[in-house]
């Protein structure tokens, strides 16, 4: 079963490292993720998470088109009330112009954040999504309606080629807006919602559109590869508990091992980690069997990879393992 393979980066701030070094391993790892033939890497946003280093992708965008050659790059997405129309479509005409024909323009709804977080970025009311979303697009492309007072205006650089343009969500709502706009769609399996009714429904209604023919759906999903199935459950310990934080409004490093080891898991917590768990862990035999049957179960076109892992270097090697098992540099080369 062939699909691309790509990778989703939240530059994770594990135990023991400052943001800093979390920025770094991202920029390494895309270096990495380059040479092993992975399909794109796409940075996402959050912002005031002592967990997540990552807000400001289009900044770290602009870095990694000089540190790659190959892989496509983009952002998982840019939370479009947060920002203008026209000021995004400047930003991804100038990443376009750094790696012409590399670069995909991710676009979500979600604040990224909490509530304060909206109120201190100035975010706009949600409710105008959908028209934000076209009018990027008409800046991007040069094609706003010469009745629009803004019909003048040319986002620049401008250039023959254009930011691939995807809609993001983990619910109906962005998958019926892509299928609607004619746009390929990327569902958040690792968050959660019903991902076979959701990709089913954005397929059944996608109506074609100049940049997407026909409809395409990304899934993506949390992962953690490692020589043995017991020692990816162990590295996936972490990330439960991290989450478990982060539900209950705890702001803090992805935690150690030891960490994790240490902690005292209540039984309640026991049965909320596996209620919420969403995550692939295991062998390289087992990490592919277990995504070539998601992506196959939901009829979805490409599987990007989310891993946070208690260190970079089970990261990388868990990234490194996944490569291996479904031989993508062969297939890259």
């Amino acid at each position: 079963m062939a699909f691309p393979l790509s990778i989703l980066d939240q530059s994770p701030v594990v135990s023991g490292a400052s943001p800093r070094e979390a920025v770094l391993a991202t920029v390494a790892l895309a270096r990495r993720a380059d040479d092993l033939g992975y399909h794109r890497y796409w940075l996402a946003e959050h912002h005031a998470m002592r967990g997540l280093a990552d807000a400001a992708p289009e900044v770290l965008l602009a870095r990694l088109t000089a540190e790659t050659s190959r892989i496509r790059l983009g952002t998982g997405g840019i939370m479009l009330p947060h920002y203008t129309a026209f000021k995004v479509a400047e930003t991804f005409r100038m990443l376009e112009a750094l790696a012409p024909g590399r670069i995909d323009l991710g676009i979500g709804r979600a604040p990224g954040g909490t509530g304060l977080v909206a109120a201190a970025l100035e975010s706009r009311d949600v409710a105008g999504f959908p028209q934000q979303v076209e009018d990027t697009i008409e800046f991007l492309d040069g094609t706003t309606p010469a009745g629009s007072p803004f019909a003048p205006l040319r986002a620049m650089p401008s250039g023959t080629t254009s930011p691939a343009v995807w809609l993001l969500g983990s619910s109906e709502y962005g998958a019926l807006l892509a299928a609607e706009m004619g746009l390929p769609y990327a569902f958040a399996h690792f968050i959660g919602g019903d991902a076979a009714a959701i990709v089913r429904a954005y397929r059944e209604r996608f109506r074609p559109s100049p940049r997407a023919g026909k409809p395409y759906a990304m899934l993506a999903l949390a992962v953690i590869v490692a020589p043995t199935d017991e020692e990816a459950e162990e590295l996936a310990l972490p990330l439960a508990l991290w989450r478990l934080r982060v539900f209950r409004g705890i702001s803090s490093p992805v935690p150690s091992l030891d960490e994790t080891r240490a902690y005292a898991w209540t039984p309640r917590e026991r049965e909320e980690t596996l209620r919420a768990r969403r995550v692939v862990a295991g062998s390289p035999a087992t990490a592919r069997a277990r995504i070539e049957a998601l992506i196959a179960e939901h009829h979805a076109d490409e599987a990007m990879i989310v891993t946070i892992a208690p260190d970079y270097a089970s990261r990388l090697r868990s990234y490194e393992l996944l490569a291996e098992a479904f031989a993508i540099r062969r297939q890259a080369a």
